[in-house]
């Protein structure tokens, strides 16, 4: 039987496409509403030096705006980090931790953006420390975008997972892809036939480990786009495969194993 995910895998195949582009965190009264619920008394230092927020500052498809979060060469070791996106219904995207083999951070994913906006990663430093970077992104309709699909077809195949691995990085790690099949219904789409709103339904926690090692963990919301993409960098352990493991709103668990390809 053929995968559901097979339609996926040309478009995914590339690197996604965020680019630094000179799009730098615009000034706005809806941060300093969010930043005191967001960060309590925290008041945040730009993140020159620590890690870099890269996107396109017009996005091609407001759906699935592609996000790189970056460390140079010998940065600190990010533990938490928190994705907002300013204008969305529901700002904080994902909170996200990292394991030590996941430093420097070098991360790909792909977000739904629903108005002009900023969108900003806070990284908690090992000394609780906040520090922000971030892009502007030209993009609307990202949460209201018709899904993919809808009904008992937006189901099929649910939490089916794939890896896709590029070889060793130029830094010597390795790099790899995990998609995921989840539609992701933000709460805020149509059903195109039926005209009636589908609930939302979305994955709410996502853990990726390397044999017994922690590579990254995600809580997330509707701002993940649909049928989720992450491509990473990582020190390989030795171990032979990724634990994926994936619980959504509805109660859904899914844990699979994704077997690596050995090392050259």
């Amino acid at each position: 039987m053929r995968s559901l995910l097979a339609p996926l895998l040309l478009a995914l195949a590339a690197p996604l496409a965020a680019q630094e582009a000179p799009n730098p965190l615009q000034d706005g009264d809806t941060w300093a509403y969010l930043a005191p619920r967001i960060l309590g008394d925290m008041a945040p230092r730009p993140a020159e030096g620590l890690l870099t927020l890269e996107a396109p500052m017009r996005a091609e498809d407001a759906a699935t705006v592609p996000i790189r979060l970056v460390q140079p060469e010998g940065a600190p070791w990010v533990q938490n980090l928190t994705l907002v996106i300013d204008e969305n219904p529901s700002p904080v995207a994902a909170e996200m931790t990292f394991g030590e083999a996941m430093s420097p951070l070098d991360l790909e994913l792909r977000v739904r953006v629903n108005q002009y906006s900023n969108v900003r990663a806070i990284a908690m430093t090992e000394t609780g420390e906040a520090r922000m970077a971030g892009a502007f992104v030209k993009a609307s309709g990202g949460c209201s975008a018709p899904a993919g699909a809808s009904g008992p077809e937006a189901l099929a195949g649910l939490g089916e997972m794939r890896l896709r691995e590029f070889g060793a990085a130029p830094d010597g790690r390795r790099e790899a892809q995990v998609m995921i099949r989840h539609p992701q219904f933000s709460g805020l789409q149509r059903d195109q036939v039926t005209q009636l709103w589908i609930p939302a339904h979305f994955i709410e926690r996502l853990e990726v480990w390397q044999g017994d090692e922690m590579l990254f963990t995600l809580t997330g919301g509707i701002s993940i786009s649909e049928n989720p993409v992450f491509r990473f960098r990582y020190a390989d352990n030795g171990a032979p495969g990724f634990r994926v493991r994936m619980q959504d709103t509805e109660g859904n668990v899914v844990e699979q194993t994704l077997p690596k390809e050995p090392a050259t």
